[in-house]
């Protein structure tokens, strides 16, 4: 046992009893964490800071899964859900504060006009394809990105155990980027396809006319546009990705930054699509919960009122500038490259002989977190994020991009160890 994650470890083997991989989210778990040089639970956190149970501090560059965009522990959030609790949480009837959020997202979104909530990015997800099989009366799927834990989609990756055959042959995957690969899908499913789902951008920029052409091609096949912005809405624009690009779907799902942490997701789009929730049923008893829609409220509210989201795009572009001068000062461009949009953008790391990418990353894990930065090749920035936050990532990767050139070169990766490497795992993007 580790002496800096005492407390995590001996919590870990204590939930591992009564849970199965000792978290309830996935990419929280002990697979995503090397053994002895990791934190298991985090106690609380503020700002762009978390602290572990056995007390030590980093700067968070997950934030809660990309859910996070202000920053923990939000005053004008906490004031908002602080004063909704006074009233209450969950009632009899509607309250007012679910037409409330509705309207706002209309006001921000520009595919919205109608909009239902659920509890997560996959209850929305779901919504929004069973919307899509209502309104064209064909079952299959043609997806492009990660869309949440149900059937209909993980049935299509290797994460499909459980899932009956029959769902997984009607869900199709294309390649982002290679509009030929949507094109052979429509061939292949020809007036069968009912909906095109993908997020409108993860770890590339869409090449020119990417977007327009997708929307352009589902529509003359009678489908219906899907963009999936659970994580991009409300982060790249305060309308999300359509905003950002200029390209408007049908319909589009939100979640994660929506209420900066609180667990509320959001199905939105054409009137004439979103009325026929009056027919497909999709409810929750929590679906109006008042205390996330107070957050989701306060969130949008602050995103309009001050500039979230430029600020984040500002940290983001600092990063990416300096962790490609370190990669390029170190002559590590053979395995190692920046991506993404700057309010969330990755370390790439590839195989380098050898060792594979996988043993690279539990280097690069064990060395920033002892360097008090919480990140697993993403950064996920949040309206909080300082310099003074900066300067630590950036000190780190200073230390740690060497120590990596030098364990491929001197093939002395083993030796720097101090646990297991990371096991192969199911890669959601």
């Amino acid at each position: 046992m580790s002496e800096r994650y005492r407390n995590s470890e001996t919590l870990l083997e204590r939930a591992l009893k009564t849970v199965p991989l000792g978290s309830q989210t996935f990419s929280k778990s002990k697979t995503q964490y090397p053994h002895g040089v990791s934190p298991y639970f985090i106690q609380r956190g503020r700002g762009s800071h978390v602290w572990d149970v056995d007390g030590n501090e980093y700067v968070d560059f997950i934030n809660g899964l990309c859910a996070v965009t202000l920053g923990y522990n939000d005053p004008d959030v906490t004031e908002a859900v602080k004063a909704q609790l006074e009233d209450g949480v969950i009632f009899s009837l509607p309250h007012p504060i679910e037409m409330q959020v509705a309207e706002k997202i209309c006001e921000l979104v520009p595919c919205a006009e109608k909009v239902r909530f659920g509890k997560n990015g996959s209850d929305a997800t779901a919504g929004a394809i069973r919307l899509a099989r209502a309104h064209t009366g064909r079952d299959h799927v043609a997806v492009c990105g990660y869309h949440g834990w149900q059937d209909w989609y993980i049935g299509s990756t290797l994460r499909n155990r459980g899932v009956p055959q029959a769902t997984r042959d009607l869900t199709h995957t294309f390649a982002y980027n290679d509009i030929a690969s949507l094109d052979s899908l429509f061939k292949q499913w020809p007036d069968r396809i009912a909906a095109v789902i993908l997020e409108p951008m993860n770890v590339v920029e869409p090449q020119d006319g990417f977007l327009e052409n997708v929307k352009a091609l589902t529509h003359k096949h009678g489908a219906v546009l899907i963009f999936d912005e659970t994580i991009t809405g409300f982060r790249y624009a305060n309308g999300g990705a359509q905003e950002y690009f200029g390209v408007t779907p049908d319909l589009a799902t939100f979640g994660k930054g929506l209420a900066n942490g609180y667990p509320v997701s959001a199905v939105a789009g054409r009137a004439d699509l979103m009325q026929l929730m009056e027919e497909v049923f999709f409810s929750f008893t929590f679906g109006g919960e008042t205390l996330s829609l107070a957050a989701a409220l306060a969130t949008m509210q602050k995103l309009q009122r001050e500039p979230v989201v430029a600020t984040m795009r500002r940290q983001g572009e600092k990063i990416i500038q300096r962790l490609n001068a370190v990669i390029s000062e170190q002559g590590a461009e053979q395995f190692l490259s920046v991506s993404g949009h700057p309010a969330w953008s990755f370390l790439l790391i590839k195989d380098a002989e050898p060792y594979t990418s996988w043993q690279l990353k539990t280097l690069f894990m064990q060395e920033m977190l002892e360097r008090g930065i919480l990140a697993f090749g993403s950064h996920n920035l949040s309206y909080s994020h300082r310099d003074d936050d900066l300067d630590q990532l950036f000190a780190a990767y200073d230390a740690v991009i060497p120590l990596l050139v030098a364990a491929v070169k001197e093939r002395s990766l083993p030796k720097m160890l101090r646990c297991q490497a990371l096991e192969p795992l199911f890669k959601v993007r």
